[in-house]
């Protein structure tokens, strides 16, 4: 017998996109799909958002609350289960919009720009890339704007100060007294938060799908395993995004107009007055409704698309 000795086959360096992303998925289809993905996930979760944002926007000398079970005890004891969707409307719609935005950016950039044109596939580098172009589309187009009705509604809130009846009469007074610009405080903190946040959470989405499924191609649209990827890249993806989106959160605030000069200034002030831990307030809380969020999103995604495949 003769035996011929290959050479070592070393991997390929390149992997696909999102489990469930074919090159299909472009177009009408996909801003579909985003849209209903992104509002089921936003009403499911946000309570957590709502205690999230009063636990960035309290004072640190002074604190409210003392954790996230206090701050969620205290507003269900004085609004009740309305208290907890306080700037919901707005939030609901706006991540339909939001994830219309994410993956109608990411399937498309995937798609022209990401794919191998001989394999098909996608390189990490190529990966991150994309991530980061969707969630820039989506802090720009979205996120922005949607993040500063939020959080000035559930300020109001939490200063009784009675100034917004709710989402829609905080966005026409907002227009009226400051113009368009006003929807769009704090836009910069918030491109640099969605940008780090899809960067990272895309790519780590796809490498913690494959861990866990083992390679095996039949669990591509699988959504408990697509949903656990999503949740464990959600919570990640929180410990890089946290500081930006506390400044973020301070920009958005009621007063933030006349307390800060800017974004840096803004930073500067939370460093120089409450410390580095500042910039890490609300974030257990943060990561279980990123990881919620994420986790339900990346669930929701194939099994919508399934549907839809089916009438589209």
């Amino acid at each position: 017998h003769i035996f011929l000795l290959r050479p070592p086959q070393h991997p390929s360096p390149q992997q696909p996109a999102m489990a469930f992303v074919t090159k299909n998925d472009t177009g009408m289809k996909t801003v579909v799909k985003g849209f209903l993905t992104g509002g089921t996930q936003a009403f499911l979760t946000y309570p957590t958002e709502y205690v999230k944002t009063q636990l960035q926007l309290q004072s640190k000398t002074n604190p409210e609350y003392s954790g996230m079970i206090d701050c969620f005890s205290k507003t269900w004891k004085e609004h009740g289960l309305k208290g907890l969707y306080r700037g919901a409307g707005v939030r609901i719609i706006g991540a339909g919009f939001q994830q219309m935005f994410r993956w109608g950016a990411y399937t498309n950039l995937v798609n022209m720009v990401g794919r191998d044109e001989k394999t098909g596939k996608l390189s990490p580098a190529m990966n991150v890339v994309c991530g980061m172009g969707a969630g820039i589309c989506e802090a720009v187009c979205a996120v922005t704007p949607v993040e500063t009705v939020k959080t000035r509604v559930t300020d109001d809130q939490r200063r009784n100060t009675g100034k917004y009846k709710g989402s829609g009469d905080a966005i026409v007074k907002i227009l009226k007294s400051e113009g368009p610009l006003g929807l769009y405080r704090g836009a910069f903190p918030t491109i640099l938060k969605q940008g780090t946040n899809q960067a990272v959470r895309m790519p780590l989405q796809v490498q913690i799908f494959t861990l866990i499924s083992l390679g095996d191609e039949t669990k591509k649209q699988n959504p408990i395993y697509n949903g656990g990827a999503g949740f464990l890249a959600g919570c990640g993806s929180v410990i890089l995004t946290q500081p930006q989106d506390c400044v973020k959160s301070r920009m958005q605030g009621e007063a933030a107009k006349e307390m800060y000069k800017g974004t840096v200034d803004c930073a500067m002030q939370m460093l120089k007055n409450e410390g580095p831990a500042s910039f890490f307030s609300g974030a257990i809380p943060r990561m279980v409704q990123v990881g919620m969020t994420s986790g339900i999103s990346f669930a929701l995604f194939p099994v919508i698309s399934k549907l839809l495949n089916q009438v589209m």
